[in-house]
């Protein structure tokens, strides 16, 4: 069975748009079983651009449902259904992120009728619904409605089977009906519901759509949220292995560095819809290749896409493109025992590394009041509270009085001590080793005084027994903080690495 839906919403963006009204059609693959329509108040006001183009206005809705009162409608009527749609993206996009704000996640298999069109209808010289219906005959009443544009495309996806039974079915097969065609396909990709007429027909006549035929259909359902300019054999061509990679665009600059325990299966994740912006849908559209490198360590490949998306500044990569680190946290004990935790630039610290380096001063800044107040330190030994007395904090009951020698430091210091743990690593000195690229083959990750030094593979015939021997095995990357949150994170999760430690 298949769910021809359209919607009209009150803008382009799924992310911050909302539905205005739903049309639900329901296909055996002969004809329109079943239907449904309405009106959805957006809760918000409607563009008068979008009114202009849909004719539905605010009044229209005041009184319409809000979404949530027919998502269960929508659910119930689009079970086991084939998800049909002119330009897939946008309506499947848009219910689910509609379901997302509900808490439920809303997953049917999709076939885009523009996609199909184009593989089944060649040369016509427009594939928007309007013109596509005006070029072939197929009567649009209501256009730019969700019921009229929904009718519009159940005809037209009738128009495609008829004429995809037509033009690949042989002579003697050519009398089964549209309906046993689907009843097959059905069977083979997608998960749904066959039509029992269908289902005794080919049961008793014993006739099979040509697998050609099939194949159309399979294919236009899987490939229906590929980008563009990807095939499905470069996506069936990508590793199941661990590495990091890399997406090109037209000209061949990297757009988007990513990493995975499986390439395949996060490039497929990638491909399904993105229902979160319009940018969302133009990354996805100029992917025009993708490339590879392995690491067979999970942690290398974390840490190696953080240096690569510093080093290539990809567009899409918004996270850890920042490549410079001048500031940070550091650490000094004053003539009385107190352990003082205080930011500064690097370069005024030349001769000390910092515990982590952060962007800037601000961020440094505001990094250190979050561990302040978590830990309950004392502002004034933090240098957050320029004062000749009491801290601030001390004169609100929430500093212990170390500020003014009242703490004994040794309990002070532990606090201080808590605050460093929950940001640096356990160990000072040590090598994590790792799966590598073969069987033969192990990954270094060394880390020296608290300093990344870099990561690196050697060979069964490796061995080590100084740390020196792990650290002239490795390619040198640089330090910052991201490189340093990564590994924290990884170690603090279940792993099979093993961590050898150095004092």
């Amino acid at each position: 069975m298949y769910a021809i839906i359209d919607l009209e919403t009150t803008g382009g963006q799924p992310a911050q748009d909302r539905i205005t009204e739903i049309a639900i059609y329901i296909h055996d693959g002969e004809k329109v079983v079943d239907e449904f329509s309405s009106l959805i108040n957006p809760g918000r006001a409607i563009p008068f651009f979008i009114t202009q183009l849909t004719g539905i206005t605010d009044d229209m809705v005041r009184e319409a449902p809000r979404f949530h009162e027919v998502a269960r409608k929508v659910v119930e009527m689009t079970e086991g259904c084939v998800f049909v749609a002119h330009n897939v993206r946008f309506d499947y996009s848009f219910l689910k992120k509609e379901f997302a704000d509900l808490g439920y996640n809303y997953s049917r298999k999709t076939l885009c009728t523009v996609r199909l069109s184009r593989s089944l209808m060649p040369g016509q010289p427009s594939y928007s619904l309007g013109k596509l219906c005006q070029n072939i005959g197929i009567e649009l009443n209501g256009r730019h409605r969700a019921a009229g544009d929904a009718a519009a495309t159940a005809v037209l996806f009738g128009r495609l089977l008829a004429i995809s039974q037509q033009q690949e079915a042989p002579a003697a097969a050519r009398g089964l009906s549209p309906a046993d065609t689907l009843a097959v396909v059905d069977a083979n990709a997608p998960a749904g519901r066959k039509p029992a007429a269908a289902a005794a027909a080919t049961s008793t006549t014993g006739k099979q759509p040509s697998p050609r035929k099939i194949k159309a259909v399979q294919e236009a359902i899987k490939t229906a949220l590929l980008p563009p300019n990807i095939s499905p054999e470069q996506v069936a061509a990508l590793p199941h292995e661990a590495g990091v990679y890399y997406f090109h665009d037209q000209a061949g600059e990297v757009i988007y560095v990513g990493k995975s325990i499986n390439i395949y299966k996060r490039i497929q994740q990638h491909f399904a819809v993105d229902y979160k912006s319009r940018k969302s849908l133009e990354f996805k559209n100029s992917i025009s290749d993708i490339t590879w490198e392995l690491t067979g360590s999970e942690l290398v490949a974390l840490l190696y896409e953080s240096h690569e998306i510093k080093r290539l500044k990809p567009l899409y990569n918004r996270a850890q493109r920042r490549s410079v680190f001048p500031a940070g946290i550091f650490l000094r004990t004053d003539e009385n025992g107190y352990k003082h935790l205080y930011y500064g630039r690097a370069d005024d610290h030349a001769e000390s590394h910092p515990l982590i380096a952060l962007g800037n001063q601000y961020k440094a800044k505001g990094f250190l009041f979050h561990k302040v107040a978590k830990f309950n330190l004392c502002q004034k030994l933090c240098d957050l509270y320029k004062t000749q007395g009491a801290c601030f904090d001390y004169q609100v009951h929430r500093c212990k009085g170390a500020c003014l020698g009242l703490e004994p430091a040794e309990e002070y210091n532990q606090r201080v001590e808590a605050a460093i743990e929950s940001f640096t690593y356990e160990h000072g000195s040590f090598v994590v080793i790792g799966e590598g690229r073969r069987a033969d083959e192990k990954s270094l990750v060394v880390v020296e005084n608290g300093r990344y030094l870099g990561f690196g593979y050697v060979d069964e015939s490796f061995s080590a027994r100084r740390f020196a021997d792990f650290r002239d095995a490795i390619k040198r990357f640089h330090d910052n903080k991201d490189v340093q949150q990564i590994i924290r994170q990884y170690l603090r999760t279940k792993h099979k690495d093993k961590v050898k430690v150095f004092q």
